[in-house]
């Protein structure tokens, strides 16, 4: 039964298949199964497969062989167009870069040429500086609190051509060209043919330079407002000191310095060495101090000082009734109530022309500060100089006392324009008013 259901399809017996094979004498059968053929069948349509896969590969191969060919051929070209967009992108880097060495080797030759023009100014400068402050004008101008002159700062010191430059020096300016980013060489294949770059040095060499050379023009303008201050200063001063001369009739240095200028003198005519204004500035404050100078040295030569400052005036200058006689007398100086052995300065330098015992002045000095004038210093203790001896303002010249026609211990004292007696106020009252201009 088994057997039967076994050789049964869906109710029906299966027929076997049985290949019978012979050779001569000998007879061979082989039942064929079902499973048998199955595996004949699958075998032969893998061998199918196989050699038709096997026939196209042969086919189709040199198509396949020649696009991969095609496809590294176009590779190699980009590769080639991108290596010859790059190296001429290099070249136009390499040629920027030279372009802006020179473009900064002549900014900065310019920049040098500037500093050694402001350097070249720092003698002249310092010199005219020194006769300012002397003249007592740069705290008058409102000189910046800085411990050392604005102008001579402006004037660096050279050492070479890489000497520091004011505002920061040519080693500041290399850092910050050698600072920042460097241009984008590396584009890719679609900006092969322009290429954004980033700032260059030639374009922050134009914006440094810039800015430095903003700031020498600067250091310069304040130079040139400084000097015409000064010049401006100088020549008020004189001015103020001449027109108090003038008013004691008194020669003004500068009228007398200028008939005198041109006689005897001469020479060949050679250009000026250079005709600049700021060397014309400079000229016009070495003519002003030179002015000031003379008539400010004419001013301290003479008595503006008081020679008694905080004393009391026992007896001022003019008609008065005589102490001794009980008539009117002129009183030809000034009585200052002095203690006894006090001592007594000059109220201005000078040489000493008279010392000793002079009638009712009793112990006296005169001192002659040119020009026509001199003082007196009467009724002393102790005459401490000689005649010949050249005093100064801080110099004792005597000690107070009452000798002579004297009632007390006091100081007379007289000024004497040309020979005749002045009122010494009117010195002193000048004297007040040049007390900004003389020491």
């Amino acid at each position: 039964m088994n057997s039967g259901h076994q050789h049964r399809v869906f109710g029906k017996r299966a027929q076997e298949h049985i290949l019978i094979l012979a050779s001569g004498d000998k007879v061979r059968h082989m039942t064929v199964r079902p499973w048998m053929a199955a595996l004949a069948f699958c075998f032969i349509g893998v061998f199918s497969i196989g050699y038709l896969l096997a026939t196209s590969y042969l086919v189709l191969r040199d198509d396949l062989i020649g696009a991969t060919m095609a496809r590294q051929a176009r590779m190699q070209h980009d590769y080639e167009d991108r290596i010859a967009a790059l190296r001429a992108q290099v070249d136009r880097i390499t040629s920027r870069q030279l372009l802006d060495q020179q473009v900064v080797e002549d900014k900065v030759d310019k920049l040098m040429e500037q500093q050694i023009a402001l350097t070249s100014r720092h003698g002249k400068l310092d010199n005219l500086l020194d006769r300012a402050e002397s003249s007592g004008l740069t705290e008058k101008s409102g000189a910046p609190p800085e411990p050392s002159s604005p102008i001579q700062s402006f004037a660096p010191e050279i050492k070479d051509k890489r000497a520091s430059l004011t505002g920061g020096g040519i080693e500041a300016i290399e850092k910050q060209l050698a600072s920042g980013a460097p241009a984008d060489a590396t584009p890719d294949n679609l900006t092969l043919a322009y290429v954004p770059s980033a700032e260059t040095v030639g374009d922050r060499a134009d914006r440094i330079f810039s800015n430095v050379t903003l700031s020498l023009k600067g250091v310069e303008q304040d130079q040139r407002n400084r000097v015409e201050q000064l010049t401006s200063d100088a020549g008020n001063a004189a001015d103020a000191i001449g027109n108090v001369l003038t008013r004691f009739k008194i020669p003004v240095p500068e009228e007398s310095a200028g008939r005198q200028g041109d006689d005897a003198v001469g020479g060949p005519y050679v250009e000026p060495e250079s005709n600049d204004d700021f060397n014309n500035s400079l000229a016009a404050l070495d003519g002003a101090l030179t002015r000031l100078e003379a008539v400010r040295s004419t001013a301290e030569s003479l008595p503006f000082r008081n020679p008694a400052i905080g004393k009391d005036v026992t007896s001022p200058f003019g008609n008065r009734r005589d102490p001794f006689l009980g008539r009117l007398a002129l009183h030809s100086g000034i009585d200052f109530r002095f203690s006894p052995g006090e001592k007594i300065r000059p109220s201005a330098p000078g040489k000493v022309i008279a010392a000793g015992w002079t009638g009712g002045y009793g112990n006296m000095v005169e001192v002659d500060h040119g020009n026509g004038i001199s003082t007196r210093y009467g009724h002393m203790s102790q005459v401490l100089v000689k005649v010949g001896d050249t005093v100064g303002r801080s110099d004792v010249i005597g000690l107070a006392g009452s000798t002579g026609r004297s009632t007390g211990t006091h100081l007379h004292y007289e000024v004497r324009q040309d020979g005749h007696a002045v009122d010494p106020v009117y010195f002193m009252n000048a004297g007040l008013k040049l007390a900004t201009y003389i020491k």
